[in-house]
């Protein structure tokens, strides 16, 4: 059985989120105009220069990308990725931005993002292949129009398959570790394409050994019949808890801290007195303290800093080293 999706304007991604003037002041740039000529001609409409970060992050911060690139197939990015090898310029690799600080200097060279990368299709009858800009939640509904479970756990988190599988996205109700089968991915020093089965993959609590120098392009996820019934009933339960218990309206990350064995990090925040805290618009908030968010237009300085200190006052009052479950990456100068 295949039912392939090819999903287009319907379902709006980081690349149509940055409506408004294609570039802003960039000054620590490194491309030439030699080097932004080459990268026009190579991807046409499927490039912007000088993009603001903050566009392509659920926590709506981030400064300037010096080119954002979004090839818009897998043989489009093979093409970029060998032309930067060659001409020496940086790729820093990005999915949906909902587990991603980008520091306020921006990122030198190439951002990659995946999130045009949108071909899903159902194989082998309990199989999907999925492409790593396809979101989450388009991973499941297709799931669930088979009758095909497995992927619940997708129920209401924000996000895209690359990303998700590079930190084992999950909930109570799975990981992506339990679902895949192998993934795909091309080497950023040469785009030779490599898979991987399970095994290799090295999945583990939100993280996997999927390597930093590859970009995840493409997966196989193994499901099994369940009747949509069960499933919607499952999800449902899922969205409401998270309704219950996270923030509403504002620009996060979700949770910002992973959880220490055994222990909640929203727990040991909430009891070192920290719901509340704000530094500049960076809040940890006070419904959920695991979600440190921005409320206006803070900075990554500002978090950055707020979390130093929720970090400091948790390890001061609990004894406890809490690790981050964002990524954090970008220009360090200021």
């Amino acid at each position: 059985m295949t039912d392939e999706v090819l999903i287009g304007d319907e379902e709006p991604g980081a690349d149509e989120a940055g409506a408004g003037p294609a570039r802003v002041a960039n000054p620590r740039s490194i491309l030439d105009a030699g080097a932004r000529a080459a990268l026009g001609a190579l991807l046409g409409d499927d490039l912007r220069l000088d993009e603001p970060m903050r566009r392509h992050t659920t926590a709506k911060i981030g400064g300037p990308a010096d080119a954002f690139a979004m090839p818009s197939s897998i043989e489009r990015l093979v093409a970029l990725v060998r032309w930067c090898a060659g001409a020496g310029v940086p790729v820093t690799v990005v999915g949906g931005g909902s587990n991603l600080l980008v520091r306020d200097a921006g990122i030198r060279g190439v951002v990659l993002h995946t999130g045009r990368l949108r071909r899903i299709e159902v194989v082998d009858a309990t199989a999907i292949e999925v492409e790593a800009g396809v979101s989450t939640g388009k991973v499941l509904s297709l799931a669930m129009k088979h009758d095909l479970g497995g992927v619940e756990f997708l129920g209401g988190g924000p996000g895209s398959v690359g990303g998700g599988l590079i930190m084992n996205a999950g909930t109570y109700l799975g990981e992506f570790t339990d679902v895949t089968r192998w993934v795909e991915s091309v080497r950023l020093s040469d785009g030779e394409r490599v898979r991987r089965d399970h095994a290799a993959c090295g999945f583990r609590y939100r993280a996997s050994d999927l390597p930093p120098d590859e970009v995840v392009v493409r997966a196989r996820l193994a499901l099994r019949p369940r009747p949509r019934a069960e499933i919607e009933a499952e999800v449902r339960a899922l969205r409401q808890r998270r309704a219950d218990r996270e923030p509403k309206k504002v620009a996060s990350n979700g949770s910002t801290f992973k959880n220490p064995p055994g222990d909640f990090a929203g727990r040991l925040i909430e009891a070192a007195g920290c719901k509340g805290w704000q530094v500049g618009d960076a809040l940890c908030s006070p419904v959920h303290a695991n979600w440190l968010v921005n409320v206006g237009a803070a900075t990554c300085a500002d978090l950055l800093t707020l979390i130093a200190r929720v970090r400091a006052r948790v390890a001061e009052v609990h004894g406890v080293g809490l690790e981050l479950e964002v990524k954090i990456i970008g220009d360090e100068r200021t």
